[in-house]
């Protein structure tokens, strides 16, 4: 489509847009700190000597999914408040690198974590999931002409 022929920006793009730029862009901030400070930033954060030596033993080519996953989605996010049909190929990207992740950590468990931590087990999954509906959801919205 042309911009002239250009769909309407439904109300609900501005809403998932937000929302994945706020939710993304703590992804970043974690990618940048976790690459900045490290070990500082993941003690401050509330890791045992376990999970820092975990995330220390992390082999460098889990760096490609991590980057791919993170900006990925940042990129994504602004490219579909942008209504640019490159957000879908961004949050692909995004995709690809939180399902090689979690793979990653799956083949690789984390050590036990504290009870007040619990819930990180569950992140690889929660941040594959949203990836995957976002990756949708700007699939979606190319296919309907709102991006171009």
């Amino acid at each position: 489509m042309s911009d002239t022929m250009k769909a309407a920006t439904p109300w609900h793009l501005w809403a998932v847009g937000v929302i994945s730029l706020l939710w993304n862009a703590f992804g970043g901030y974690d990618f940048v700190m976790s690459v900045t400070q490290g070990e500082t930033y993941w003690r401050a954060s509330g890791m045992t000597d376990a999970m820092v030596a975990y995330y220390n033993a992390m082999p460098t080519w889990m760096y490609v999914p991590w980057v791919l996953g993170v900006w990925g989605a940042v990129a994504g996010s602004i490219l579909l408040l942008m209504r640019n049909r490159l957000a879908a190929p961004a949050f692909a990207l995004s995709l690809i690198g939180a399902v090689v992740s979690l793979g990653y950590g799956l083949a690789n468990p984390m050590p036990p974590l504290p009870e007040a931590m619990a819930m990180m087990s569950y992140m690889p999954w929660v941040i594959a999931a949203i990836a995957a509906v976002l990756a949708a959801y700007a699939w979606t919205m190319g296919k309907k002409g709102v991006l171009s």
